[in-house]
């Protein structure tokens, strides 16, 4: 069974829900976590008037009996304070950037039936479901973390991969250093009817060797996430450790070497296999290495502008300042906890496709199994099934190469990973 969700509702509707299916029976569900999640989506310097007004506590409709996963499809729903879908005025004209023009014509409604739908208050719902993943994730020995590594044009490269330190940040960065100059970066922007843009990364670790697959382009694991975090309101682009950046590199210089230390510990992922550097991300043909996943993304300035960009009105087909919509100046801090937690549910529905998905404890089982089983194959090395071929053609067995696809530098690298 696959791990899977859909959502529904809209920016100013009732309520948001989203139903998960194919989630394992038997999880004891943190629902102060998943609201800690959603409270640090509305948070964040930047944000607008539309954050103060909500307080979003998730309820559960069905699929948790006492706390605990039935194994049956979850419900999640998040009442929206602010619902006055009915009440709100038809904008007359779109916004560049937005759904509004290409929306209302496609679907041939007015701009307010599109854009409701479209709005990032969407992810709301899907933070609560990334959360619930995540608790999965944690009895898997899996962590998932996100951040901002820049802002406005202002750098803030990570010091330390440390929860504490980007819980403390107002922009939710792991560079203290840099955060003075960031909060000055948006309340220049504020006071200029501006909006800005950033970049954020999300840091996967713990995830055993074998996360997705070569075999079809469908199952590839940088494929999935780069579709799920592109999905994510105003993401314009993903990459995986250096990205774009191997374009400019010789492969001598992209290549990850790969070492080996006979006296590592036997619990060890990775099976003794060391990397000196991660310029992979954490993913190699379509599958997890074991090294930490490093994926970014780059997240364009919101649209809408206080001072309002020029537009057509769409009854006159005038020149017309755009309709102004509430909004923020800077989302890029909630953004970093939206890809964190769209990512966490993407390695976790690979986990489920790897392992099964019936229960907490038969997924816990079949992990260690499948552990097991490697450091078998590793004992009896070369394989059997190829060993008769190989003898008859006189060939020597070579362990299979790996292709890089991106680089995550030595000071990003996790802890367990050196």
């Amino acid at each position: 069974m696959s791990l899977r969700y859909l959502t529904a509702g809209e920016s100013h509707g009732a309520a948001l829900t989203a139903i998960v299916d194919g989630f394992p029976s038997g999880l004891p569900v943190d629902f102060e976590a998943i609201d800690f999640e959603l409270k640090r989506r509305q948070g964040g310097y930047g944000r607008g008037k539309r954050q103060q007004l909500e307080t979003d506590k998730i309820s559960i409709e069905s699929g948790i009996y006492r706390g605990v996963t039935t194994g049956a499809p979850i419900t999640l729903r998040l009442i929206n304070r602010d619902a006055k879908l009915e009440k709100l005025a038809e904008p007359e004209a779109p916004r560049g950037g937005h759904i509004d023009l290409a929306g209302s014509l496609s679907h041939e409604t007015g701009i307010r039936q599109v854009l409701e739908r479209a709005s990032a208050r969407e992810t709301a719902i899907r933070v609560a479901v990334g959360a619930l993943a995540s608790q999965m994730l944690g009895h898997l020995g899996i962590g998932v973390i996100g951040y901002v590594v820049e802002l406005g044009g202002v750098k803030a490269d990570a010091l330390a991969i440390d929860q504490s330190v980007r819980d403390a940040s107002a922009v939710y960065t792991l560079n203290p250093q840099a955060d003075a100059a960031i909060v000055a970066a948006i309340d220049a922007a504020r006071a200029a009817g501006d909006t800005l843009g950033g970049i954020l990364e999300t840091i996967v670790t713990g995830c055993p060797i074998g996360l997705g697959s070569h075999t079809q382009y469908d199952r590839k694991l940088d494929a999935r996430l780069a579709a799920a975090v592109m999905s994510i309101q105003a993401v314009k682009a993903v990459e995986f450790g250096l990205g774009c950046e191997v374009a400019r590199r010789p492969g001598s210089k992209v290549m990850d070497p790969i070492r080996y230390d006979p006296d590592h510990d036997p619990s060890d992922r990775r099976f003794g296999f060391r990397r000196p550097s991660n310029n992979a991300g954490g993913i190699e043909g379509g599958t997890s290495n074991g090294e930490p996943i490093v994926v970014r993304a780059y997240k364009k300035p919101i649209s809408t502008l206080a001072a309002r960009g020029p537009s057509i009105k769409m009854a006159t087909k005038t020149e017309s300042p755009a309709s102004y919509e509430r909004s923020d100046v800077c989302a890029v801090p909630a953004a970093s906890v939206i890809m964190q937690n769209v990512v966490a549910f993407e390695i976790a529905a690979a986990v489920v496709e790897k392992y099964g998905s019936g229960s907490l404890g038969a997924l816990q089982e079949a992990v260690a199994t499948a552990h097991e089983r490697t450091k078998r194959h590793l004992t009896e090395w070369p394989p059997a099934r190829n060993q008769a071929a190989n003898s008859a053609q006189g060939d020597a067995v070579q362990q299979p190469s790996g292709r890089s696809s991106a680089v995550l530098s030595q000071a990003r690298k996790s802890p367990e990973s050196t």
